[in-house]
């Protein structure tokens, strides 16, 4: 049993780092490589020193040149199983514009009169899909790319260091470098610093968790009547405590309900009508199980 359930993760962590080296792959093809602005990271060097070469050597291999080395290690002296996951995920997303190319599948270029129109909307399609790739390897794995691998190398040697300033270091250079690249025009750079921004938020979305919800804290003195009313139209547990008022110096209740975004105008509705119910929520990124009640 365990053997099977050892290699059910396995597999599942190999078609998670192959899905997504497509989804960043594709990105890259499609919107980035042609477009003159550079990704962060390690993967940044390696498209301004495609840039530099004037296409002499193929985007894919220098990618896998700047990263499979920092994998090596990382498998090395690090973790072997991420520093592999890792590997796999470099030559997927390395493989697919070889592969587009092939095909015959054509990037989106600056081969029209609007060219500045184009590299924005390039940097933005290019931060937007690939950061879909980079949260499903980040909450896999808990590392997406060269900089993540040089960070983990980092934060081994010297653990006290912070690695988001490894990171940031890294980006920072990438930014700087591009301006004198791209003939030290704005739009490169601010294009790059969108890709960046805008990868950074599908990232923290993505790893805030799809099943989030609300969850409310509300005191109360009538909890039987309040909770029916809540599994009823809600359609969602409610966990009760007993909790007592230093104000009032009185005994009251607490329930807890976690609820769905659009399900918070109905839950006003139902605590307006009970005055002296009083009533917090926040917001919670991941709900684990099933916390919808069982009808």
């Amino acid at each position: 049993m365990k053997n099977a359930s050892k290699i059910r993760e396995i597999c599942t962590d190999i078609a998670c780092a192959i899905i997504a080296g497509i989804i960043v792959g594709t990105a890259y093809h499609f919107f980035q490589n042609s477009n003159e602005f550079a990704p962060g990271g390690v993967g940044g060097l390696a498209t301004i020193t495609h840039y530099l070469l004037s296409n002499r050597i193929s985007w894919s291999i220098l990618m896998l040149a700047f990263n499979l080395p920092i994998f090596i290690l990382v498998s090395a002296m690090v973790n072997k199983k991420l520093g592999f996951m890792l590997s796999i995920y470099m030559l997927v997303q390395s493989f697919m514009p070889e592969l587009y190319n092939a095909l015959g599948a054509s990037p989106y270029c600056l081969a029209n009169n609007h060219a500045d129109f184009n590299i924005v909307f390039a940097s933005i399609a290019t931060g937007v899909i690939s950061g879909f790739g980079f949260s499903l390897m980040l909450r896999r794995f808990g590392a997406s790319g060269g900089t993540y691998g040089i960070s983990a190398l980092i934060k081994k040697a010297k653990p006290e260091i912070n690695i988001a300033y490894v990171s940031f270091v890294m980006d920072a250079c990438v930014v700087f470098i591009a301006f004198f690249v791209y003939g030290m025009k704005v739009t490169p750079v601010m294009c790059t610093l969108l890709n960046l921004f805008i990868a950074n938020l599908i990232v923290d979305k993505g790893l805030s968790g799809i099943k989030n919800g609300y969850k409310f804290e509300i005191v109360t003195s009538h909890p039987d009547e309040l909770a029916s009313e809540l599994m009823t139209r809600l359609k969602h547990g409610v966990t009760e405590m007993r909790v007592h008022g230093m104000y009032s110096d009185t005994d009251k209740y607490m329930l807890i309900c976690i609820i769905n975004k659009r399900q918070i105008g109905e839950m006003m509705k139902i605590l307006k009508s009970y005055p002296d119910t009083f009533a917090s929520f926040e917001k919670v990124n991941e709900v684990f199980g099933n916390f919808k009640r069982k009808v």
